[in-house]
């Protein structure tokens, strides 16, 4: 029998607090995993943590700045005291402060976008690679987007970041791979978040990028959550630097 069981799993999710990271996190939680769910601030991310111990599960909430190296340390140093492994994690985070053409940008809005959906990523594995051996293993899922190919108007700086984030999960998948940690991306397509707000409450603009699905609409954060799932899961012990696109066709 395949599993997808969770339980026993150590998991950290980033930018749990609402959309994509909080329907992953429930959805780990209830496969058996206790999550570590991360946001900028305590009290968001603390909604988040106490519905998943309502229904069952077992999270515990951190707030963490993902640009900022100082928290991302802390936040580790508490994994480390607390568990002493990890097996699971998710860099979901992601900014996005700078919409226009990319000749406009400044460059205090280029770093942040930088530090947020780079930086943050790349260390996080880092830092999470001594847990994860520790632990026998693990699996690591970046949350890229359709972007990373094919960049939306005005959003080209973003993009930059989410293709690099694609180099940066097959290049962490080799050389991790001998001690058994895998590292994949998940590519969204348009989904319902706090994220593409803007973006969905432009009728013209909306109705434009729903015409370039093949399936007629935009998803919902848990229909992210499967693919999530099948990346950590034992379902996926030989898939690692796999790009996972869930996008209702746009790809295709």
């Amino acid at each position: 029998m395949i599993s997808f069981s969770l339980k026993g799993k150590i998991a950290l999710i980033t930018g749990a607090s609402r959309g994509i990271g909080q329907a992953v996190a429930e959805t780990f939680a209830a496969y058996g995993a206790e999550v570590v769910v991360v946001s900028r601030k305590i009290d968001t991310i603390t909604a988040t943590a106490d519905a998943i111990v309502k229904n069952g599960g077992k999270a515990r909430p951190m707030a963490c700045n993902m640009g900022d190296m100082t928290a991302i340390a802390a936040l580790y140093e508490f994994i480390q005291k607390t568990f002493g492994r990890l097996d699971i994690l998710v860099n979901n985070a992601a900014t996005n402060p700078y919409f226009g053409e990319m000749t406009g940008v400044d460059e205090s809005a280029w770093a942040k976008t930088f530090d947020v959906n780079l930086k943050g990523p790349f260390f996080m594995i880092q830092k999470a690679v001594p847990l994860m051996k520790a632990a026998g293993g693990g699996a690591v899922v970046n949350v890229s987007s359709v972007n990373a190919f094919r960049p939306a108007p005005f959003q080209g700086i973003y993009s930059m970041t989410k293709g690099a984030l694609i180099t940066m999960t097959q290049a962490w998948a080799k050389e991790l791979a001998p001690h058994k940690i895998r590292v994949n991306a998940l590519l969204p397509g348009l989904t319902d978040t706090k994220f593409s707000a803007a973006l969905m409450q432009q009728k013209e603009i909306y109705q434009f990028a729903v015409s370039q699905i093949p399936m007629g609409r935009h998803a919902a954060p848990d229909e992210m959550a499967g693919a999530a799932l099948y990346l950590v899961s034992d379902a996926a012990s030989f898939t690692t630097g796999a790009c996972i696109t869930c996008d209702g066709g746009y790809m295709a």
